[in-house]
């Protein structure tokens, strides 16, 4: 099980969920249509999703299944896509879900009011107009549950491989009545009670979308001071931030027709080089994905610049989803520091969605078609997996923030203009790239000209060390010119490396010592090199076994290369 904090919502989806009383049976046509309906979306499931059953057992999903089909004469059209949503939102899968829109749209009935997260808590930011008072007031439970049981509960029907994106479907959902009432929360057609800090309620009764529109509301976003980096309705813009730094807000991964992204980024490399910006900040907070592939020339641009020795830092938050998460490790990739906030997309996950439509019901169903492993192809992925993008930086924006109109990751990037870092991760796994990293700091960081390697994407923040390993002789790649560098080095592997970097400062094999108890599981090709590393210490054995083929952690690597740079004077 890939998620902890899924086993819970996966006890809740098992339960039999009630079906409003008020509903009123259909005929058999209907119940055979909506038999096929389930039908045609387990089936789909099962073959278009790569690994359906990664997160909750098939067996939770028959059960659903099964509770499902004794319920297609009673429930109502509405209730019955939300059982069908139910047993999607097994896969645990945020790329994964049921379209409830369209007509049912029409029969869908809201509370006139809308929450917002900040600083941990839950704020109401919309409110009829006569409780404007309330606007900005922490909201503490609904009907009498807490904030976090009624997030919860929400994830037996809401698609999430974590609580971040959880917590921002509940958001994006919190107003719908028809949820509260399929989940037991609230009782078809009858108010519902916000609970406010100090003791104060906010009670609301459930209206259509048409009343709902003719309503008068008052948005807590309504005369709120706007900071120069809020978000505008623009796929990418750039702008500096003061002299020294130069502001790029990237909130779709889509190619805008009336200004490509190759002309964009030529923009921004003559403002970068006309102007003496020591800081490049990418905002991607309000970036919710597209094609990853769209912001390349960007990032080509930018590596120059940092290879000029400008800094690049990046900014997400709970809105970065998707691309906007492969592009953000990519700015890792290349060196730069994350600032902000935890996001709602997961660094790896399923993706690359495939989208279909129920026969008879007519909703669309969208199915992730692979696994999206970015530790495949960047250093900057290794030891993570499928859990919310973190930044290396916390900056959260509170709700003093907010109603002050600040942005205040902004601000403290503009108050903070030292060098910032990525977090280290000490436990990760080494991989090739960054031990060559490592190694090419040890001799010097000498300067090599050509490629380096062929398979190599030409933003990494480890770029120059290949060009020197492939230069100088310290790695000879793994075949046809490639090196894998994202690809978590060996034992055996790292030991030939160190022992090539060894004789590159002038140092020999020397004494080999006691051979390691394993040495008959060691490649020929790296037993002159274990035998050297094992003999100087720049390695250590484990009760007198090597264990070539097992990897090294960050932290052990950065130690081997210590004690090298140690021997080497």
């Amino acid at each position: 099980m890939r998620h902890s904090w899924r086993e819970v919502l996966s006890a809740l989806v098992a339960l039999s969920l009630a079906v409003p009383t008020c509903a009123a049976p259909v005929d058999g046509e209907t119940a055979a249509a909506r038999k096929e309906d389930l039908e045609f979306l387990y089936q789909t499931l099962e073959r278009a999703h790569p690994d359906l059953f990664a997160n909750t057992p098939e067996e939770r999903f028959l059960e659903r299944k099964a509770a499902i089909g004794t319920e297609l004469e009673e429930a109502d059209d509405f209730t019955f896509a939300l059982e069908l949503q139910s047993l999607t939102a097994l896969a645990g899968d945020s790329h994964t879900t049921l379209a409830l829109g369209g007509s049912m749209s029409q029969t869908v009935h809201y509370y006139p009011m809308s929450l917002l997260h900040r600083d941990g808590r839950w704020y109401l930011s919309a409110a009829p107009t006569e409780r404007r008072a309330l606007l900005g007031r922490e909201v503490t439970a609904v009907n009498g549950r807490s904030m976090e049981e009624t997030v919860e509960a929400f994830g037996a029907v809401l698609s999430a491989d974590n609580g971040v994106k959880l917590r921002r479907q509940y958001r994006q959902s919190c107003n719908v009545a028809e949820f509260y009432e399929y989940l037991e929360l609230a009782r078809a057609g009858d108010p519902l009670e916000l609970t406010l800090a100090g003791g104060e309620a906010l009670v609301l009764a459930p209206v259509s979308g048409e009343e709902l529109a003719r309503m008068d509301l008052v948005r807590l976003s309504d005369g709120l001071p706007r900071p120069v980096t809020g978000v505008q309705d623009r796929f990418y813009l750039a702008f500096p931030l003061n002299d020294g730094t130069y502001y790029i807000q990237y909130n779709s991964c889509r190619e805008d027709p009336e200004l490509p992204m190759e002309t964009f980024a030529a923009q921004v490399e003559q403002d970068l080089s006309a102007g003496q910006y020591r800081r490049v900040v990418v905002d991607l907070r309000n970036n919710g994905g597209g094609s990853d592939g769209v912001i390349w020339p960007l990032l080509q641009v930018l590596r120059r610049a940092m290879d000029r020795g400008m800094e690049g830092v990046g900014l997400i938050g709970e809105t970065t989803f998707s691309s906007a998460i492969i592009n953000a490790v990519e700015l890792q990739e290349m060196g730069m520091a994350l600032v902000g906030e935890p996001a709602s997309g997961s660094v790896d996950h399923f993706g690359s969605v495939r989208s279909t439509q129920l026969p008879n019901s007519g909703l669309r169903l969208g199915v992730s078609s692979k696994y999206i492993d970015l530790g495949e192809l960047l250093d900057a992925d290794a030891g993570r997996g499928v859990e919310p993008l973190e930044p290396d930086v916390t900056a959260a924006q509170t709700m003093a923030d907010t109603l002050a109109g600040r942005d205040y990751a902004v601000e403290w990037l503009l108050s903070h203009p030292q060098r910032l870092e990525p977090q280290a991760y000490p436990e990760a796994p080494l991989t090739r790239g960054r031990l060559a990293a490592l190694l090419w700091q040890a001799a010097g960081s000498p300067a090599a000209e050509g490629t380096g390697f062929s398979d190599v994407l030409g933003i990494e923040w480890f770029l120059p060390a290949l060009r020197w390993a492939r230069e100088s002789g310290a790695a000879s790649g793994t075949g046809a010119g490639a090196f894998e560098a994202a690809r978590p080095v060996t034992r055996q592997e790292a030991a030939v490396l160190l022992l090539r970097t060894a004789e590159l400062l002038g140092l020999g094999p020397g004494q080999t010592g006691t051979p390691p108890e394993d040495e008959a599981q060691i490649e020929p090709w790296a037993l002159e090199a274990v035998r050297w590393v094992c003999s100087t210490g720049l390695m250590e054995t484990e009760t007198g076994r090597f264990r070539p083929e097992e990897g090294l952690t960050r932290q052990e690597g950065e130690a081997a290369v210590e004690r090298l740079a140690a021997l080497a004077g």
